[in-house]
């Protein structure tokens, strides 16, 4: 494939996309020491890009270990629960550090999108007084001076922001009634704001580069309940994984955790199928469900290279149509990768597999077994004995999920009459 048509390639499946987040609100938390790295610019760059493509932006940037620089000649603070005790001289830091990151932000997004059509595009940035705050008062003994916990946001503020094409950042700074000033998690604000103004996404930039399962391998998507099992060593990134879970708990449809020190992880995790650090959702992120009329399309693209190389028999649309509802995929991130039917004959207590089809990009990962499990359980729930399947090029496969070979003579009464001798097909066959 040549570098113009993998860019062509690309731009395709991205497509799909950009059309689902245009016009949806990300929350986009700026982990500890993002400011500092040496991607900054590709990064800014990126969430500019964002924004053109129609994205609304909330923008939280976190202080800590800015801040820890700035003490570092002096006492770094103490802390008590991951909380550092901010007394007035360490409120007076945390204020200019946070001032100072966003005069730095602001300055960067004022640049648009250097090298592009984009150049020189005006990228308004505005934020204020949103954020309500409390002290945390005394815990365990510990007073935790001007360190505060978020108290109340105010969506119609930020919501205004967004309404006006601009985009709403945010310092871990809040105001009390009474003038008060508190120095907050960026990770708790994160949260909060995402939840207030109904957010689709919460997006933790962070040094990692998403959660990992206990091999090390990074874990591409999970559920909220599996998210919250696993152990996790370092406590900031837990800290991470609690938010990104409770936000999903109240609302939020996905949060993600992802690096940014990987250049380009960002739009890799929202602009291809398989991301580039964790998705954590409510719900699976690949469901199996009944096929519907609206999936007929995706159904054909599935099928109709088998069909070309002679491993499916031929459907029309107008079968397919009429058939539907035999049908069972399995959809990712409203995709569908996969599909296959189950045919009954209540009659005779046996049902016929068939149409097993996987996307190209995901064959090998187990999910034509899903769903032949998905269809194994429905006929059960039918009553019928066993399942049998047709085929002229996936014997080994069919083998491998406890299918035995049997006799054409085996087939219901119907299937026998309509058993295309010239084709050959194997037939195979197991209990349910």
């Amino acid at each position: 494939m040549s570098r113009t048509d993998s860019h062509i390639d690309w731009f395709r499946h991205t497509g799909p996309y950009i059309k689902a987040h245009r016009g949806r609100t990300f929350v986009v938390y700026l982990g500890n020491g993002a400011l500092e790295s040496a991607g900054l610019l590709t990064l800014v760059h990126d969430l500019a890009l964002l924004h053109s493509l129609g994205v609304r932006l909330v923008l939280v940037h976190a202080t800590r270990s800015a801040i820890d620089g700035a003490l570092a000649g002096e006492q770094v603070g103490e802390f008590h629960q991951g909380i550092r005790v901010t007394d007035d001289a360490t409120l007076a830091i945390a204020r200019d550090t946070a001032a100072q990151q966003r005069v730095q932000l602001e300055q960067l997004l004022s640049m648009g999108l250097p090298n592009t059509p984009l150049r020189g595009a005006r990228l308004r940035v505005l934020g204020g007084n949103v954020v309500a705050a409390r002290p945390l008062g005394i815990l365990g003994g510990v007073d935790y001076c001007h360190s505060g916990t978020v108290r109340r946001i105010d969506a119609g503020a930020i919501r205004g922001i967004l309404d006006h094409d601009a985009i709403a950042l945010l310092s871990p700074l809040g105001y009390s009634p009474a003038g008060e000033l508190f120095s907050v998690s960026a990770a708790e604000l994160a949260e909060t704001v995402a939840v207030a103004v109904g957010a689709d996404k919460l997006i933790f930039l962070d040094r990692h580069s998403g959660l990992e399962a206990a091999d090390g391998t990074l874990i591409r998507q999970c559920t909220v309940a599996v998210a919250q099992q696993l152990q996790i060593a370092d406590g900031e990134q837990q800290r991470l994984r609690d938010a990104a879970c409770r936000a999903c708990c109240n609302g939020v449809t996905r949060s993600h955790l992802i690096s940014y020190e990987r250049e380009g992880a960002l739009l890799e995790e929202l602009f291809t199928h398989d991301g580039s650090g964790t998705l954590i959702a409510q719900d699976p992120y690949e469901q199996a469900r009944p096929a519907e009329i609206d999936d007929i399309a995706s159904i054909v693209e599935l099928i109709r290279p088998l069909e070309d190389s002679g491993a499916l028999v031929k459907r029309s649309r107008e079968r397919l149509e009429e058939e539907i509802g035999h049908f069972s995929i399995l959809e990712r991130d409203g995709r569908v990768v996969a599909c296959a039917a189950l045919y009954p004959y209540c009659d005779e207590q046996v049902g016929e597999i068939a149409c097993v089809a996987t996307h190209p990009d995901y064959r090998g990962a187990g999910r034509a077994e899903q769903l032949l499990q998905e269809l194994i359980t429905t006929a059960k729930n039918l009553s019928l004995t066993r399942v049998f399947a047709l085929t002229t090029q996936s014997t080994h496969w069919f083998l491998e999920q406890e299918f035995t070979v049997a006799s054409p003579d085996s087939l219901p009464i119907e299937k026998q009459r309509f058993y295309n001798w010239q084709r050959n097909a194997t037939v195979l066959s197991r209990p349910v």
